[in-house]
């Protein structure tokens, strides 16, 4: 490269994903150079979280430790550099752990950037994404399989695009502990580890099959080691049942997990690979795979490619939005009023009250899914809402903000009850109350299904919010003035006043 592409290089905005997986930390930071991410260091170090988690599922204080010590290091390289966006996601052991919230807290402090604890399905997602990018572009079907610390994701997809995602609750770290734990390496123990893997798979065996794909692509540690092993024996790198057989022969011979060794094996992997094989071998058995490539791609990769469609306005969320609100017939047309309503009162809220793009795009997205409770009963419909995307699994969301989005819709009707918000910290429960009152806003200006309402303004004054409308206006829509009287009751029962005149 000549000097000046060296420096028009440097110039190039960085940005930074962080992957803090169940057995490994690992971050990746590119530049985005016209529209395409280009590695430029990639940082990993060997934490295990999930085996340290106890028996009441609660991570250690050494485990923290260990994770934190990692964290430190991220946190030196990211000070040292600027960057356009840096993403944290939070995978297994982190969803698992029942204390998750303190080490969230502490690791966010250490970065100075937000962590995400992603669901299964969304792991599952973002890894095809990652593996994508690195697979020819074709039209043909795929099946990807990448096996963690604490659970192995399983995607079918075409191109970028996922049909059918699966996570299941085994990984090489929480077997390896299961099944491994002494240290005993006994052909017993490794069919322990196979079939506790198959019975995992008897869930995903017909769906899978049923679909099908062409080509098997693994990512990952495990599978990487495995195929790391296969080429330093002179082997083909494409991992078949039979050499996968091979290698569990010659695996067993070492009667102890401690004294595994192979050459392409790193020493950090020696310990949890019998699990890895275990889980590898069923999941060829299973799904009657007869071979295999290893992707460099996975879900840092895949993170950092999802937060370059956000940029380029091709956000997952908003398919995922538009989905919700499919397939639980909401009527459009009063979803996008309420969320023009939304987008005025928060534009004449958001600089008193803080307020940023982000909230903004929580609460427009909350706007338009308020009502898919309605699919299943108009009584208690917000509760039904909420309890809906809870427990959905929104591609795209982290459990964040699937957890704040469905607090919103709660909120939005009817009382508002102050314990919803008491597990947030109190400026993020603060943040919310507000978000909840402008949506409840736009909510009662969008009942009468008007689209033909006047100019209105709204003012805040502390816990004083007040509404302006023409001279005579409300008198001559009393349906409307009803609704805010009701609406008035209800805020004034969790410390807010609301004039409307």
């Amino acid at each position: 490269m000549t000097k000046q592409g060296r420096e028009q290089s440097g110039s190039l905005p960085l940005v930074a994903a962080i992957d803090l997986g169940s057995n490994s930390f690992h971050m990746i930071v590119a530049r985005v150079d016209q529209g395409e991410i280009r590695p430029v260091e990639r940082l990993g170090k060997k934490v295990q979280l999930a085996a340290g988690l106890n028996q009441h599922d609660e991570l250690t204080a050494e485990a923290m430790k260990r994770g934190f010590s990692c964290l430190e290091q991220f946190a030196q390289y990211l000070a040292g550099n600027t960057f356009q966006a840096v993403r944290v996601v939070g995978t297994n052991a982190l969803r698992k752990a029942r204390n998750s919230d303190a080490f969230v807290d502490q690791a966010q402090s250490i970065l100075g950037y937000p962590v995400e604890i992603i669901a299964g399905r969304e792991e599952a997602r973002l890894i095809y994404l990652g593996v994508a990018q690195t697979q020819s572009d074709d039209n043909e079907r795929r099946l990807v399989m990448d096996i963690g610390g604490g659970s192995t994701e399983f995607v079918i997809g075409e191109r970028f695009e996922p049909k059918l995602m699966e996570s299941l609750h085994m990984g090489c770290v929480v077997f390896t502990d299961r099944f491994f734990g002494t240290g005993e390496l006994t052909p017993q123990r490794f069919q322990s580890a196979y079939y506790a893997a198959r019975l995992e798979l008897l869930n995903i065996e017909q769906s899978f099959t049923r679909l099908g794909w062409v080509d098997a692509v693994g990512s990952s540690g495990s599978i990487r080691a495995v195929s790391s092993i296969l080429q330093a024996m002179g082997e083909s790198d494409t991992i078949t049942r039979e050499n996968l057989e091979m290698l569990k022969l010659k695996v067993l011979k070492f009667n102890q997990i401690g004294r595994v060794r192979f050459p392409g094996l790193k020493p950090d992997r020696q310990a949890i690979f019998p699990a890895g094989l275990a889980i590898l071998m069923a999941g060829f058995d299973a799904l009657g795979i007869e071979r295999m490539h290893y992707s460099d791609g996975a879900l840092r990769e895949g993170v950092l490619h999802d937060m370059l469609g956000r940029d380029r306005h091709e956000d997952v969320r908003e398919r995922t939005i538009n989905a919700l609100m499919s397939r639980y017939h909401v009527d459009e047309q009063q979803a996008f009023r309420v969320m023009n309503h939304t987008r005025n009162c928060f534009a004449m809220t958001a600089d008193i009250w803080e307020l940023g793009d982000c909230d903004l795009e929580l609460l427009s997205w909350a706007a338009r899914v308020c009502q898919i409770g309605l699919d299943i009963s108009h009584t208690q419909y917000h509760r039904h809402g909420a309890y809906l995307i809870d427990n959905s699994d929104l591609m795209g969301f982290s459990k964040r903000e699937q957890q704040q989005l469905a607090l919103l819709v709660r909120g939005h009707r009817r009382s508002i009850s102050k314990s919803l918000l008491s597990a947030w910290p109190k400026t993020v429960s603060r943040k919310l109350m507000r978000l909840i009152i402008l949506l409840r806003i736009a909510n009662v200006l969008s009942h009468g299904r008007d689209d033909t309402l006047p100019e209105y303004s709204i003012s805040l004054s502390d816990s004083t919010i007040s509404l302006f409308f023409p001279e005579d206006w409300l008198e001559q829509h009393p349906l409307t003035e009803a609704y805010f009287d009701s609406e008035r009751s209800y805020l004034a029962k969790i410390g807010f006043k609301l004039m409307v005149a």
